[in-house]
């Protein structure tokens, strides 16, 4: 899985309908998951509610427990995450809450609804359907009766559904009409998930800064989650935010601040352009664009990091055509950074305007 992460993508999308296909990439997106154009991305209606019980597939299913490896005591691990934690963990792997996806329509008026989760939740069925359907490609296993069970990944009733913010930041010169965007290249030995593969960043899972309860409300917002990704993974900014004593102050945050003045003037544009769904690992990504004029960008990233926790950067790739082509085509890059560079280069007129 490791070694061969992008074609053993390409082979689970063959699993699916083409018209699930994202560009022609392997991403898969449902009707109701890809707006006609670029929506706004504070023009989507967030709802927080109690979950209803739920009986979709949560990993912890004999169908699950099948694929996993006994202890040395000859008892099975309960679940992929502890398999994981025990045999295998990357250097970040914490069961930190997140917001979990109950639904989603981001055609007619656009709306997300979110419950509460654990990263963990993704694990448990998302890294146990790519390892089956690993195992049946090297035919150690006649059927792949979970992935089966499961049936249409992108359904929130089937399976528990966490979320991550893959955003794509455009640099745009508006003298030269001309855009770049910072890439990165994942580090296997850093990342539970998708190392060694190209991606659009910043990226990170749609939850919490913290762990305390006033956090929930405070970070429930798109938005916000981007720019603490931003901060993370453009600046290295610490990813551990102080919030024992209460929730960010995003108002205070200069860094944010100075974000948050960029929309109010038009010098950052933030947009939508879809949801979609790993093929191999049902790993679901919010596909989002941020540009930038670049005299604010350059402000703001002046000292753009070239490594950050979970891998190297790339700082300046053309944002054009032949790029675009490129990575979607011939390089190993993560479904959702090539949905979204394809479906970003179809809009681009919108996203540079």
């Amino acid at each position: 899985m490791r070694d061969h992460r992008y074609e053993l993508a390409v082979r689970a999308a063959r699993e699916y309908p083409k018209s699930a296909a994202a560009e022609g990439t392997p991403l898969l997106i449902a009707p109701l998951w890809l707006p006609s154009e670029p929506i706004p991305l504070h023009h989507i209606k967030l709802q927080y509610k109690q979950a209803d019980q739920f009986g979709g597939i949560t990993g912890t299913e004999p169908l699950a427990q099948r694929l996993l490896p006994l202890r040395t005591d000859g008892t099975t691990y309960s679940t992929y995450s502890e398999a994981v934690a025990a045999l295998a963990p990357p250097a970040i792997f914490e069961n930190r809450s997140t917001y979990r996806l109950l639904y989603a329509n981001l055609r007619s008026d656009p709306r997300m609804v979110f419950s509460g989760g654990q990263y963990f939740d993704g694990i448990n069925v998302g890294d146990a359907v790519a390892h089956e359907f690993t195992a049946a490609t090297l035919n150690e296993i006649a059927a792949q009766d979970l992935r089966a069970a499961i049936g249409d990944p992108c359904d929130p009733a089937r399976r528990l559904v966490n979320v991550a913010i893959s955003t794509l930041t455009l640099r745009y010169d508006q003298t030269a009409d001309t855009a770049t965007f910072p890439l990165h290249r994942r580090d296997s030995a850093r990342v539970g998930h998708a190392g060694g593969m190209y991606q659009v960043l910043p990226v990170g899972v749609f939850q919490p800064a913290g762990e305390e309860s006033w956090n929930i409300e405070n970070d429930f917002s798109l938005w916000r989650c981007v720019i603490r990704e931003l901060a993370e993974e453009l600046r290295g900014d610490a990813e551990d935010y102080d919030t024992h004593g209460g929730p960010i102050d995003y108002d205070a945050w200069p860094f944010a601040h100075q974000l948050n003045r960029g929309l109010d003037t038009t010098q950052v544009r933030a947009f939508c352009l879809g949801m979609g769904v790993d093929p191999l690992t049902f790993a679901t990504d919010i596909l989002a664009v941020l540009t930038i004029d670049a005299p604010l960008y350059d402000e703001l990233f002046a000292q753009l990091a070239q490594t950050n926790a979970e891998g190297s950067i790339t700082p300046t790739v053309p944002f054009t055509a032949e790029t675009v082509e490129r990575y979607t085509s011939t390089e190993s890059m993560q479904a959702a950074g090539a949905g979204l560079l394809r479906l970003a280069w179809r809009h681009r007129l919108t996203l540079l305007a």
